[in-house]
Formats: C-alpha cells, sequence, structure tokens
C-alpha cells in the first residue's frame, strides 16, 4: 500500500467515528459529502445527473452505468440516510460507482425531507423513483424486470417500506432482490427528535413499522448490520429477520463484527473494503439470486 492510499485509508477510518451520526444528525457540514469527496472511487462509469422524477425541485435522481454499449443490465435502486432530514444524492457517488463498475445501472434519487415532509411523503417519494425507473431506465441500459431496492439506515428504511407495504403502489413483480444496511425496522415508540419529526404526527404510528407488516411475498432480502452500531441499534435487523423467517421469506442476516453504523457503508468505497465485505456479500448475494448480470 503506497503513502498516498495508507494515508485515505487513515483519514477514511477517522472519519468513521463522525459518519456514524448519519442516521439522525442533519447538519449544514456533511461527513458523508467530505468522505465521498476524498476517497477514490470506481472508474470505468459513466454519470447522468439531475434527471427529473416529479415536479418538485428535490424530485431529481443520478444514474450510474457502465460505460459500454451493454443493455439489458440489472438495476439497482439505492436509497440513502439521514434520518429522513438530510441527505443529497451527489454525496453517494462513491456507492454509485462502486455498483456500476460491477455491471449494474445504480439509480440514487432525492427524495423530500422533514420539516418539508413527515410520513408517508418520503416513502413516497422513493416510490415515484421507482416508478420513474420501471418506465424509463431501459432508455439507460437497464432491465426493469431485474431490479434491487437497496438503502443504508433511513434509506433503508424507505425500500423496506416500498416493499412490505402495498400502499405505496411498488410492483414487487420487477424486483428480483432487496438489500437493506443497517436499517431501522423496529423502533416505535418514537424516542429520538428525528423519529419523533419524521413520524409522530401519524395517526397509526404502529403501521409505520416494517416488523409489523411482514405478511406480503417478497423477493429475497439481504440485512447487513453492524454489532457495534450505537445508532440504528442490531435488534432491528435481527428482528425484522426473525419475523420474515417465521413468514417464509427468503431472508439473509450478515452481522459485521466491531462494524459501527457508518462502515456498512463507507465500506463499500475503494480504500475502505478490506475493513467489511459489505459490497463483496452483497454483490455475491444478488448473483445467488439470479440478479446479477456481465461485469464490463
Amino acid at each position: 500500500m503506497d503513502f498516498k492510499t495508507r494515508a485515505l485509508v487513515w483519514a477514511g477510518a477517522l472519519m468513521m467515528g463522525a459518519i456514524s451520526g448519519l442516521f439522525g444528525f442533519a447538519n449544514a457540514f456533511s461527513p458523508v459529502g467530505v468522505f465521498n469527496a476524498l476517497v477514490p472511487k470506481d472508474g470505468g462509469v459513466t454519470i447522468e445527473r439531475n434527471i427529473p422524477f416529479g415536479v418538485h425541485p428535490r424530485q431529481k435522481l443520478d444514474i450510474y452505468r457502465p460505460t459500454n454499449d451493454e443493455t439489458g443490465l440489472p438495476v439497482i435502486y439505492f436509497s440513502y440516510g439521514g434520518g429522513w432530514e438530510s441527505g443529497d444524492k451527489e454525496e453517494y457517488s462513491f456507492v454509485g460507482r462502486a455498483l456500476a463498475a460491477r455491471g449494474y445501472v445504480t439509480v440514487i434519487a432525492d427524495y423530500r425531507l422533514v420539516p418539508d415532509v413527515v410520513y408517508p411523503d418520503f416513502v413516497a417519494d422513493n416510490g415515484l423513483a421507482v416508478q420513474w425507473v420501471t418506465d424509463t431506465i431501459g432508455s439507460y441500459g437497464g432491465d426493469p424486470g431485474r431490479m434491487v431496492l437497496m438503502g443504508h439506515s433511513a434509506g433503508a428504511y424507505n425500500v423496506m417500506m416500498l416493499a412490505l407495504d402495498p400502499e405505496f403502489g411498488v410492483d414487487l413483480s420487477n424486483v428480483r432482490a432487496i438489500v437493506g444496511l443497517s436499517g431501522p425496522y423496529d423502533f416505535y415508540p418514537f424516542d429520538v427528535s428525528q423519529s419523533q419529526n419524521a413520524f409522530g404526527d401519524f395517526p397509526q404510528p404502529e403501521q409505520t413499522q416494517p416488523v409489523n407488516l411482514v405478511s406480503r411475498d417478497l423477493p429475497p432480502v439481504f440485512l447487513g448490520h453492524g454489532d457495534k452500531d450505537e445508532t440504528v441499534f442490531l435488534r432491528n435487523s435481527v428482528t425484522l429477520a426473525e419475523e420474515m423467517t417465521e413468514s417464509g421469506i427468503d431472508v439473509s442476516l450478515q452481522i459485521y463484527e466491531g462494524a459501527n453504523h457508518a462502515d456498512t457503508l463507507v465500506s463499500m468505497a475503494m480504500p475502505l473494503r478490506w475493513r467489511y465485505r459489505v459490497l463483496d456479500d452483497v454483490l455475491a448475494f444478488l448473483d445467488a439470486n439470479a440478479v446479477s448480470g456481465p461485469i464490463p
């Protein structure tokens, strides 16, 4: 490992503690944005930015795809976290590039945030983006019939609710797999400001919890979580996995020893993949479930 790479690895490791507050901490200074700006990224990727999928200024998405002429590639829709009150799609280009470099057309969308909206609006925005992908991604080399819903933290909640609650209108016949990283799935009663602000006025709070909605047939599910996560506790993924197993859903739970909340996200970046095999585990899961396509 040369000096430059070593320095970046150390810088990334030092930033993880700050980024671990990503789930619930809104601030003009974004640790994830700084991390994304500094970290080396995968090449061989073409990016299309700021494509509208709705009329609101935040309803725009970016598309990452392999730089070649292949079509019919599998698609990953990735929803980012931020406690439903912060986040910007461009701060996650290291994720988009990592997935696109491995043969996936990857879509990352902005969605409306608290306090401008509350539940269910931010989930509905993600559903609107997924519908745009279903209708349009073929024009960007993607196969809408081989779609993966994937998210980290609050984004994992978003995609899980799209899959579990038919009210959001997502056609699961197009979805081959669901990936949730460090997601909150069982957090009622609402005991932190972020969940109170986002869900506190909803008249049926129990219906906002993924663990209470596991009754719909789902494609295979991958849940990844760090056992040192003090932002979204591990029990969220454990409980959801238990509920899914009892319902006959094919679910894989991967617990990363020593990993905090941010680790399952930032370890997808090039210099930090040696710390936790999140990216390899997700790709192996997708490959095992016949989602993967040709790698450029």
